[in-house]
């Protein structure tokens, strides 16, 4: 099939499909005289596989190693379940991060709860504070700061 062909069958883009083949994760297809790339059903069910990967929202590292550890059927799974288990260990750690982030949301929302002009506005006022606080360290997220 060519990649248009496994772009439909697979509902992945052709500029996916490439950016996966550069990456390592899909092997190169075979290619037909006319050049054109020429993809297998091996080629599908590795797609689906990544897919799958990524819609749980593991990263390319991630899916590597996995793809890895699936190609050699007589490893231990100890390896599958450590990669699994520092995974959700991001995960979890995110959801942390975005319920910290609900939660300034929701304070700086209650800064302005019936109608002002611009000028009055506790939401702009809160931003505009925090903007000019204390820079945050590199990689580190800034609360909102007296947004309560």
């Amino acid at each position: 099939m060519k990649i248009g062909e496994l772009a439909e069958a697979t509902g992945t883009p052709v500029e996916t499909i490439r950016f996966y083949e550069r990456e390592g994760l899909l092997p190169p297809p075979a290619r037909a005289d006319n050049n054109y790339r020429v993809y297998l059903p091996a080629h599908v069910e590795r797609l689906a596989f990544i897919r799958q990967c990524r819609n749980l929202d593991m990263a390319l590292d991630e899916v590597r190693a996995l793809i890895v550890l699936r190609e050699s059927p007589s490893r231990d799974c100890g390896e599958v379940n450590a990669l699994l288990d520092a995974h959700i260990g991001h995960v979890t750690q995110r959801i942390r991060e975005l319920r910290a982030l609900e939660k300034d949301l929701k304070a700086l929302r209650a800064r302005c709860s019936a109608p002002h002009t611009v000028s009055e506005c506790g939401i702009l006022g809160g931003l505009d504070r925090a903007a000019t606080a204390r820079p945050a360290p590199p990689g580190k997220r800034r609360h909102v700061h007296g947004a309560h």
